[in-house]
C-alpha cells in the first residue's frame, strides 16, 4: 500500500521577493531566493496560512504602485 503522505511531517511557509508562497519541509533549507516565515505545522495548517495571507496573486513586480508608492 503506498502512502501518498506523511502526516508527521512539519513543513515551513516560505515566501521570495515577489511575494509569492509556497511551503517547504521545515527540515531542508529553501532553495535560493527563498525565506522562511514563522509559521510551521502540517501541509494543511501551512496551506490555510497561505490562503489567508497570500490575497494578490500576481508577483510584486507587475502590481501597480498603491497611494503614489513604487515598489522596489
Amino acid at each position: 500500500m503506498h502512502v501518498s503522505e506523511d502526516f508527521s511531517r512539519i513543513f515551513v511557509v516560505v515566501h521570495n521577493e515577489e511575494e509569492q508562497y509556497s511551503i517547504w519541509p521545515a527540515d531542508r533549507t529553501p532553495p535560493d531566493g527563498w525565506r522562511t516565515t514563522d509559521c510551521r505545522g502540517s501541509k494543511q495548517e501551512c496551506l490555510d496560512h497561505i490562503e489567508k495571507v497570500w490575497v494578490d496573486m500576481r508577483p510584486l513586480s507587475t502590481r501597480a504602485p498603491r497611494d503614489g508608492v513604487a515598489h522596489a
